[in-house]
């Protein structure tokens, strides 16, 4: 039997923190052996804040090595650059002609970053949630892992899916989301009320994949707590809580029993035991992705094959859109 397919895909911009790699990234070679996998870099994403270039190139190349620490097998799995494949903004700009301006406006991150980034509102950012939708319908994709941020994106993806196979006939294939329960949304050491960000300008909020050890210790001992100095996971006690479900993660347990084991352990020495454990997962993915990072040709070979990979099966999808749309056959 075929198998399934699976598309998921990170922006290579900021410092990619502990939260993605927790509800993201440590997911994706598990999925390798039960779906076709296909994992992207999505540069063309990130440019609806300005970027600079040669940042921009650089933190796609160490988010590729670091997609390789994490365990992706170019053998098994399809890694690509998105600017590589031009059939993603071939498709965007067809499915932007059956995506409503109404759909568009009810977008929460939209919202979000016009009010970051008010000098910049440009129709790309207004248009991101359809390019979202072109990277998953492109390769009739069954799949997609979602932080509960992204959960609104996705299901546009499908409204537009059904809208366009309901005036067409069975077109794309209609997604479905997969969502991490335990361990969905990590929170920033500064402030538990929000999500940790790679954007986030404060260093202490945030745990990124190549802080060195002391780093991680440091900031997990300035993580903010309560005055209860009793660890339970609770709505009442986010900071606790967040550093719980980190801890769970990082010893493979759940959260419940995480907590029972922490059973009259200090604020202080739960920070420490945190730290340390976040230190023993990161320590051997840092040491992978420095390695894949330096070796220049091996890198080139994994895009170039991947873009190779991506692009005949998404040239597939296009070519049926295009037929149904009646346009004239290249």
């Amino acid at each position: 039997m075929d198998k399934k397919r699976l598309f998921s895909g990170i922006q290579p911009t900021g410092k990619i923190t502990l939260g993605n790699y927790i509800g993201a990234l440590s997911n994706f070679a598990k999925f390798q052996d039960e779906y076709e996998c296909i994992y992207s870099m999505v540069d063309m994403h990130s440019i609806t804040v300005r970027q600079d270039p040669s940042e921009l190139r650089k933190k796609t190349l160490e988010l590729l090595s670091l997609y390789l620490a994490c365990g992706l097998e170019p053998e098994k799995t399809t890694i690509f650059v998105q600017s590589h494949v031009p059939q993603h903004a071939e498709l965007a700009w067809v499915l932007n002609t059956f995506t409503y301006m109404g759909e568009l406006q009810r977008m929460t991150q939209f919202k979000d970053k016009s009010k970051k980034h008010d000098d910049n509102i440009n129709a790309g950012l207004f248009t991101y949630p359809t390019l979202m939708a072109a990277d998953i319908l492109l390769y009739q994709t069954a799949l997609v892992p979602v932080g509960v941020d992204q959960k609104q994106h996705l299901e546009l993806a499908r409204d537009i899916a059904q809208r366009f196979n309901s005036k067409y006939s069975e077109t794309f294939v209609i997604p479905d989301g997969h969502i991490e329960k335990n361990f969905s949304k990590i929170m920033s050491l500064a402030d538990p009320t929000i999500k940790m960000s790679k954007s986030d300008s404060n260093e202490n909020a945030v745990i990124s994949m190549m802080d060195d050890s002391d780093s991680i210790m440091r900031k997990f001992k300035k993580a903010v707590t309560d005055s209860e100095n009793k660890i339970r996971f609770s709505d009442e006690k986010p900071g606790i809580s967040n550093l719980l479900t980190i801890y769970a993660f990082c010893n493979e347990m759940t959260i419940e029993d995480a907590e029972k084991s922490l059973n009259g352990v200090s604020y202080g020495s739960f920070k420490e035991l945190v730290g340390e454990s976040v230190v023993s997962i990161l320590s051997p993915i840092q040491s992978k992705q420095k390695m894949y990072f330096e070796d220049k040709e091996y890198m080139k070979k994994v895009m170039k094959e991947g873009s190779e990979k991506a692009g005949y099966m998404a040239m597939k999808t296009l070519r049926k859109v295009y037929k149904k749309l009646g346009f004239v056959e290249r």
